[in-house]
């Protein structure tokens, strides 16, 4: 069973008492979860051929509505996604400088259902005294730097409160140079793919849509991909609505292989660097 499943299943057990709040949410746990794991995998630094170390100190920016649903629940909420990236490592063969800690923020400048990620790498007893702590081990935003033959203990430490996850960045942060990678962005309905080249993509019955969707119970102009970081996906008051990933919303964050059903059709979004 995969570790986000796990993570899923110890949510759905307390559903009915303390987390019960927490699903009304517009963001999901299991969302936020699948983020880390993604922090970890963007952020990973090869040390040398037995040890990869990713960060272990995360803090995830909700917008103010999403913020004051979850805050209340942050310490349970925090220890299971905590355990979650433990769980993940070690399936993936990553260690850590220090304990993991999983902490949320307020974003004012965040929209309903959508959130940011960042991480930074803490030696031990830097986590263990917050005050005045600094982040070391992140890796260079232009890829892993070659590693010496004898590596120091400690490696250079990036600008004090690490930076920000390359696909989460807040627009017009600066961490340094990035590499010049282009997202490239497609949907696949019954086996045909739609490459998705503006910065939205309307979908709809409707011959003006920029994606027809030939579906009675699809709306003439039922939903727009919008590709911002992250991507979302907005319904445009459709009669039937949209379903993202098994839930009913107006609005959702997408991730590469999430799957949108409107009416009887089932679209697959999927993005690569490319």
């Amino acid at each position: 069973m995969g570790v986000l499943k796990r993570f899923e299943q110890r949510l759905e057990g307390l559903v009915n008492g303390t987390f019960a709040k927490v699903f009304k949410s517009e963001v999901q746990p299991v969302e936020i979860a699948g983020a880390l794991q993604r922090e970890c995998d963007n952020n990973a630094t090869i040390w040398n051929r037995d040890r990869t170390v990713v960060p272990n100190d995360f803090i995830v920016e909700l917008s103010a509505p999403d913020y004051d649903r979850l805050s209340p629940y942050s310490g349970q909420l925090g220890d299971e996604l905590s355990s979650m990236v433990r769980d993940y490592a070690k399936q993936q063969r990553y260690t850590f400088m220090g304990s993991i800690k999983v902490h949320l923020e307020k974003a004012e400048d965040l929209d309903t259902g959508l959130y940011r990620v960042r991480s930074r790498t803490l030696a031990s007893s830097e986590t263990q005294n917050p005050q005045g702590r600094r982040p070391v081990a992140a890796p260079h935003p232009g890829g892993y730097p070659a590693q010496p033959a004898n590596p120091p203990p400690v490696p250079a430490s990036p600008p004090p409160g690490g930076r920000p996850s390359p696909v989460t960045r807040l627009p017009g942060a600066s961490a340094g140079p990035m590499p010049s990678t282009q997202i490239r962005r497609w949907i696949e309905i019954n086996g045909t793919r739609h490459q998705i080249s503006g910065p939205t993509l309307v979908l709809g019955r409707s011959t003006e849509a920029d994606v027809r969707v030939d579906d009675p119970g699809v709306s003439r102009r039922h939903c727009e991909i919008r590709a911002g970081t992250p991507p979302t996906i907005q319904d445009l008051g459709s009669t039937n609505g949209i379903v993202v990933d098994g839930q009913h919303t107006t609005r959702a964050t997408l991730r590469d292989g999430s799957r949108i059903v409107v009416g009887s059709t089932t679209i697959v979004y999927r993005q690569a660097e490319g």
